[in-house]
């Protein structure tokens, strides 16, 4: 009979990771426990075993990004019926109700607004960056922010909503350069609140709201990062919601993290630790929400700026990995440096991408010119 370390060694041999070998991104394991809870847990198991200190790697992004690419997650035994019985509630029920939306924002977003500003650029824009001819974070910040402003045709006056305005980058840099009036809502008190503290010279409205009660109309929608979280079961009421909000010559950018791939669970560690109930959402999964509610004037994908973005927020966080550390502890400095390097492998291995998604009503008047 074949032991668990055996059964691990031949997991990751089609990915050429060797256990306790010499390349960089072989795994070097510190707790022989490890084996049994991988094979019996899965992804979860993965994950958690890290988080204890049972394994390290040096380089664990190249380690995810052939464990990926090699497809070696089909072959892990997951716990069949926990796996099952997530799958069961997914279908079933709402996993991002409005009370379980609040609970990503307690789990997340909430750790504290001084940490984001360690890891993030000048403007905390917490979504991928465009790095075309950008040699830092902050400059890719600035090109994503300076696009999504011309692909909204912005100019002096208009009225702009924010779904999800984080801690106000879009907003801040918006009212600052196009002289536009924006209302950013989020669910978060502790964005809320230093976003407020961010705009208040500006013409920026921050309010503590969920998308699903807004009622007013406004000549520009965008919503940066923030879909991840709405879930199959909402797709079609956000559109609705977006189409109600929405002046009838407007312009709505949605801007969202990419399945390639229709996905009905999210991976169990992601779901438990990092973001409860999220669902990243695929193209047919969009078109069919906003099917007869919207016109696609454009779809664009820059995917490949997020593994930059993510390696970028990555070496900020290595730089202060003691404020981390005295914030989270040892067991969430290690859940950060794990969420961090698996994403970037995700975008790596083009499992997920990044699309800022340019919607129009089916009775606007006029050409819409793509920007880039």
């Amino acid at each position: 009979m074949r032991t668990f370390k055996k059964l691990v060694e031949e997991l990751f041999a089609p990915a050429g990771i060797k256990i306790n070998r010499d390349h960089p991104y072989d795994i070097q394991v510190r707790d022989e426990r490890f084996y049994q809870r991988l094979m019996g847990a899965g992804s979860l198991g993965l994950g958690e075993a890290y988080m204890a200190g049972w394994w390290d790697c040096d380089d664990l992004q190249e380690m995810f990004n052939r464990g990926l690419k090699a497809g070696i997650e089909k072959n892990v035994q997951h716990n069949f019926y926990k796996y099952v019985a997530h799958a069961i509630r997914a279908k079933i029920f709402n996993q991002q109700s409005r009370t379980k939306s609040k609970e990503v924002i307690e789990r997340h977003y909430d750790l504290g607004n001084h940490l984001y500003e360690l890891m993030l650029d000048k403007y905390m824009m917490y979504s991928c960056g465009y790095w075309n001819g950008a040699g830092d974070v902050d400059q890719a910040q600035l090109n994503k922010l300076e696009l999504t402003c011309r692909k909204l045709k912005l100019r002096p006056g208009l009225t702009v909503l924010d779904i999800g305005c984080g801690w106000g980058g879009f907003a801040k840099y918006a009212a600052e350069n196009y002289q536009v009036k924006v209302t950013g809502i989020t669910l978060s008190k502790e964005q809320a609140q230093l976003a407020a503290e961010r705009c208040k010279d500006l013409d920026v409205t921050i309010r503590l709201q969920d998308y699903r009660d807004l009622d007013e109309q406004f000549d520009r929608i965008v919503s940066i990062g923030m879909f991840e979280h709405v879930g199959p079961k909402n797709y079609r009421e956000f559109m609705q919601i977006a189409s109600k909000c929405l002046n009838s010559d407007g312009i709505f950018l949605l801007h969202t993290i990419g399945s390639n791939k229709v996905i009905k669970v999210a991976d169990p560690w992601i779901n438990k630790y990092i973001f409860p109930g999220a669902i990243i959402p695929s193209s047919p999964q969009i078109t069919k929400a906003f099917e007869s509610i919207f016109i696609l004037e454009d779809w664009h994908n820059f995917g490949y700026d997020y593994e930059k973005t993510l390696q970028a927020w990555l070496a900020n966080f290595k730089l202060h990995t003691d404020q981390f550390e005295e914030r989270l502890g040892i067991s969430g400095r290690r859940m950060w440096e794990y969420y961090l390097n698996i994403s970037a492998a995700g975008f790596n291995s083009r499992r997920i991408d990044l699309w800022q998604i340019v919607l129009t009503h089916p009775n606007s008047y006029g050409k819409y010119t793509s920007e880039r």
